[in-house]
């Protein structure tokens, strides 16, 4: 079985219940989850949006190899309701979005993904989730902890836990 570590974000509609939605798919179709991470309220990154995103990671255990991997989770995106994006688009609002950020530590690179992510590292709303729930987890081609990718981002006060489950 293989570990893999996911993002879920979304910043349309209720977007808690479209990442619990997720859950439930991925649980069903891609394997268990072992750990999830509180929701994290955070703003767009990389575009403009008036919409917030709620984040969340998950640790999953599962039987598919990285591309099936892949395949199943753009699969459960078009199923929750994700547009295809343009390629000139670039980054947009989004009812799901599902990213693998590590995959049992293997590091590798293809027109199709890269792992770990190749941004996770400067993204706080991956940052931030990871830390909590798996704080020991070190990064295989950085070479640094989650504790220590963190660090610079611990003044950010544009990251917000989520302490209740309103939307």
């Amino acid at each position: 079985m293989n570990r893999v570590f996911i993002s879920l974000g979304s910043n349309l509609g209720n977007r808690i219940s479209n990442i619990e939605k997720a859950y439930t798919e991925i649980e069903a179709k891609i394997g268990r989850i072992e750990l999830k991470s509180s929701f994290y309220k955070t703003p767009p990154w990389g575009f403009q949006s008036e919409e917030e995103f709620v984040n969340s990671l998950i640790r999953v255990e599962t039987g598919f190899e990285l591309k099936e991997l892949l395949a199943h989770l753009k699969t459960i995106e078009q199923e929750l309701g994700r547009k295809k994006k343009g390629a000139k688009l670039g980054y947009q609002d989004r009812l799901i979005d599902l990213d693998i950020i590590d995959y049992d530590n293997l590091v590798y690179s293809s027109d199709l993904i890269t792992v770990p992510h190749e941004r996770m590292h400067l993204r706080n709303f991956v940052i931030f989730p990871l830390h909590e729930i798996a704080p020991n987890w070190i990064h295989p081609k950085l070479n640094k902890t989650v504790e220590t990718l963190k660090k610079p981002m611990l003044n950010d006060p544009s990251i917000v836990k989520i302490e209740h489950l309103s939307d």
